[in-house]
């Protein structure tokens, strides 16, 4: 490779180009990153870490009030925005630091520059300089997407700015109905903001099982969101300091501020994708295969930017999987099936495997095991929620292939779950569990009488 400047070149400095970057430089490539923001891309900057931070300052308003119940008593509270803001800013730099030491210590050299394909082999920096390499990793991710083009609507944010406001905003109006939304409902809502939802399906979170969402809704609007569906925001017209929000119904709703937050795109604009022949697949991320190879042979792609699966730890996997297969000599494949899915809502919610409707799709029988009950902390506090389990279970062979949990720890009782589902545990092996007294986890293991069931002719 002694006619390239560099081994790997990787276009974006998120999870997934900093970790194939990381592991190829240690199997003794040279290796470029170029990223034109902050290193640690949309997960650490403006994504899972903040968001994370701020939902558990939004869950100290529901501590304070079911403290009570337990002899507390709490004086009145504040809340500061500006300090929680301070603070947030504070550990995003730490970890981005720590994203560049990583990578320094491993021998990557990191450029602060947008990069843009010229060909397959060569990439252009902001200055004009240009860098040959052998292999090219685009991990460039996602971007907000705002839908269709409404009046006013530059007076929206998308889920960047609401990292950064300078003001709380005391009424807010959130367009979407995805995890993006309804976890800026939650934190908004705890924090002290008056909360509208609006989402032209009639049910939130799509792509979710059915229990589940009809579950969060409930919970939602019991502590105090409005949910306003089969509807969109019409138009925006900034007025005396606020905004007026014209709904499609005809309704208007008065705002501080107002956030689309209607789903994420590829980031492949202006890239230089089509000069180095690089193509777009029909769900609008860069095509590739399942080692995360384009058409093009020494062009590669991982992340968000591939549309494949958008989350974090999956950009990871493909990342290290990329720099196994290109420069560890061990080709891998990652596998997409069954990864775990968390919605920090308030209430939480985890899933990991298929749903129900996605399961009597695809099976002969189909067996359903749910429990809804008020968790323990509740009985004290009082407050008026329950918890949701379900299990999706293959009615034929037993196997547990999907299992959802709405309330609090669901995303870690999901990751637990993960791993009995992805190694094709049975209900029988969930039933043969002991139950650990007294959690809320323990009813998984505990469900024995089938709340649904259906059953359908193979098809031959």
């Amino acid at each position: 490779m002694a006619d390239h400047d560099v081994d790997l070149f990787v276009i974006g400095g998120g999870s997934g180009g900093v970790r194939a970057a990381r592991v190829a430089a240690e199997y003794g490539a040279r290796v470029m990153v170029a990223e034109e923001y902050r290193l640690g891309g949309t997960c650490v900057i403006r994504g899972c870490v903040p968001k994370k931070l701020l939902v558990y300052a939004s869950r100290f308003h529901g501590e304070f009030e079911d403290a009570a119940g337990f002899g507390w008593t709490v004086p009145q509270s504040s809340f500061d925005w500006p300090t929680l803001i301070a603070n947030k800013d504070r550990e995003i730099a730490r970890l981005e630091a720590a994203y560049g030491a990583t990578l320094e210590k491993a021998g990557v050299k990191v450029l602060k520059s947008r990069a843009v394909l010229i060909d397959p082999h060569t990439v252009q920096l902001a200055n004009g300089d240009r860098v040959r390499a052998a292999y090219v990793l685009i991990s460039t991710g996602g971007t907000p997407s705002y839908g269709d083009p409404i009046p006013g609507l530059e007076h929206a944010i998308s889920s960047n700015e609401a990292f950064h406001l300078r003001e709380f905003p005391r009424r807010l109006v959130i367009q979407g109905g995805g995890y993006i939304a309804v976890e800026f409902a939650g934190i908004f809502a705890g924090l002290g903001s008056h909360v509208t939802l609006v989402y032209r399906g009639e049910k939130i979170l799509r792509g979710f099982d059915d229990d589940v969402r009809a579950h969060l809704r409930v919970e939602m609007e019991a502590r105090g969101i409005k949910v306003i569906t089969g509807c969109k925001v019409a138009a925006i017209e900034h007025a005396g300091g606020h905004y007026s929000v014209q709904l499609s119904s005809g309704n208007k709703i008065t705002a501080d501020r107002v956030m689309f937050a209607v789903g994420r795109a590829p980031n492949v604009g202006k890239m230089g994708l089509e000069a180095a022949g690089v193509e777009i697949g029909k769900n609008g991320g860069i095509a590739v295969d399942e080692y995360s190879r384009t058409l093009v042979p020494n062009i590669y792609a991982v992340g968000d930017v591939t549309h494949r699966i958008a989350l974090t730890p999956v950009a990871i996997r493909e990342g290290h999987a990329f720099a196994d297969t290109v420069f560890g000599g061990k080709p891998t494949a990652v596998d997409h099936v069954n990864v775990p899915m968390a919605v920090f809502s308030e209430p939480e919610v985890g899933s990991v495997g298929l749903t129900e409707a996605e399961a009597r799709a695809r099976l002969a029988q189909t067996d359903v095991y749910k429990a809804m009950f008020k968790p323990m902390k509740a009985t004290l506090s009082g407050r008026d929620t329950r918890m949701l389990m379900k299990l999706v279970v293959d009615g034929l062979s037993g196997r547990v292939v999907g299992c959802h949990v709405v309330g609090e720890a669901a995303a870690e009782i999901a990751q637990i779950a993960a791993i009995a589902v992805k190694m094709g545990a049975t209900k029988a092996d969930f039933d043969a569990t002991l139950a650990l007294h007294p959690t809320a986890s323990e009813e998984l293991v505990t469900m024995r009488k089938k709340t649904a069931s259906y059953a359908r002719e193979a098809a031959e």
